[in-house]
């Protein structure tokens, strides 16, 4: 049940002007310490490194995508709409303040270098012995394990996940604007208030009345822009390849023994691989970000140039390709070893690839993961049906292959290289 607190809380919000926090327990939880790390988590990872102005934290994305469920939900009841259910309203506004507890350092990087997932770890934070777990345990005993649900995509009423995690989201609606504000491009500026008025309840999910399609194809055009311009921007990549690879010597060094010069936990436990949610709520870009600067100093010349390239920001270059086969990736790894080059430090393959939208298939049927239009006569068309410019985005986009490497020390070797391959690298 909602407690509501004597006098609104207002957070100021570059993005949504105002963030209105009205419950109770929605304004303990913000206070706690597990939700006030997230200000020590950077939404964009090392997109700093490519947009200075990509600085925000998890903690005012969280808050936003908070403000956009709320003002769904309080359309849905100010309407009066059947297909709602008010009595789950405090679960879809914990769960969407907390929908991203669980991410660490840098997010995504650390993720892949450790086999994480934040969504896991989203979920033990919530239902450990946490200050989060005693707040939630205030409404009911099993509302950890309800909000967990929503987050895991396992709750019994779609609807609800809908709102949190699904294809016309309050999460991805935050991030879109957010990231586009903080970045500087105009790729992200959707008409959020005509989106947000469009939206429905209807047989257990949230559908779009048809006559907000086009600020829905809008929104579709946004997310593939940012895609492609920012999230996937190369020289973002190629700072998240460093990172990933300075995870990666370390957890090397550390299970090989390697006597570190610099060494603190709970680093030292996330590299042993057992690692408890108190241990893991140490993990913040500050502590990391120190380590990195201490092992520019350690005798492992590779961990050393790895970390002094990341901190000083000295990335690696790439090449893009159009094809690249498995023969020739071989040929420039051996061609990379017998140069004095290392073919796993030394050289990075990307091939991103994304998924704008996911059509529907005659045969299938919709599910959750498309956006469907309610008409005038309440029967409901899978928006690409509809819409030709989704059609047009939709199904996976092919990027091209970048070869990222160290310049410095290609050219130091280049004369060693095959022609062949040099000529790869002197495009």
């Amino acid at each position: 049940m909602k407690q509501l607190l004597t006098e609104e809380k207002v957070f100021k919000d570059p993005v949504h002007n105002y963030i209105h926090v009205q419950d109770t327990i929605i304004w303990r939880l913000i206070n706690t310490r597990e939700f006030q790390r997230l200000r020590r988590i950077r939404q964009l990872g090392t997109s700093y490194l490519t947009f200075h102005g990509a600085e925000h934290s998890r903690f005012s994305h969280s808050l936003g995508v908070y403000e956009i469920t709320r003002r769904i939900i309080s359309q849905f009841e100010r309407s009066g709409y059947k297909d709602w259910m008010p009595e789950e309203s405090l679960l879809t506004l914990c769960a969407a303040l907390l929908h991203d507890l669980g991410h660490g350092p840098f997010s995504h990087s650390i993720e892949e270098a450790f086999e994480m997932n934040h969504e896991d770890w989203t979920c033990r934070i919530i239902q450990e012995n946490t200050e989060i777990t005693a707040i939630l345990r205030e409404v009911g005993e099993d509302f950890p394990q309800k909000v967990a649900s929503v987050i895991a995509k396992t709750y019994e009423h779609e609807i609800v996940v809908n709102l949190v995690s699904g294809p016309l989201d309050a999460d991805r609606m935050d991030y879109l604007l957010r990231d586009a504000y903080y970045t500087g491009v105009n790729y992200g500026t959707i008409d959020i208030d005509r989106i947000l008025r469009m939206l429905r309840p209807y047989n257990g999910r949230v559908v779009v009345k048809e006559s907000g399609m086009h600020a829905i194809e809008d929104y579709l055009m946004s997310r593939y822009q940012m895609y492609w311009q920012v999230y996937f921007h190369p020289v973002t990549r190629s700072s998240e390849i460093i990172l990933r690879q300075i995870f990666r010597r370390a957890k090397e060094l550390f299970q090989e023994g390697y006597s570190f010069r610099f060494m603190i936990n709970p680093l030292s436990d996330l590299f042993g691989g057992e690692i408890n949610v108190e241990q893991y709520l140490l993990l913040d870009e500050a502590l990391v970000q120190t380590a990195f600067m201490q092992w520019t100093l350690e005798d492992d010349e590779i961990l050393a140039n790895l970390c002094s390239r990341f901190i000083h920001r000295k990335l690696y270059k790439y090449v893009e390709m159009d094809h690249l086969d498995s023969e020739t990736i071989d040929e420039i790894r051996r061609s990379f070893a017998g140069a004095g080059l290392h073919p796993d430090y030394d050289l990075e393959i990307d091939y991103p690839t994304d998924l704008p939208y996911d059509v529907f298939r005659p045969g299938e049927g919709f599910d959750s993961k498309q956006i469907l239009l309610l008409d005038r006569h309440d029967k409901l068309r899978e928006i690409s049906e509809v819409s030709d410019i989704v059609r047009s985005i939709s199904g996976i986009h092919r990027g091209r292959y970048h070869l990222y490497f160290p310049q410095d020390k290609l050219q130091e070797a280049l004369t060693q290289l095959p022609v062949s391959i040099g000529r790869i690298f002197a495009k």
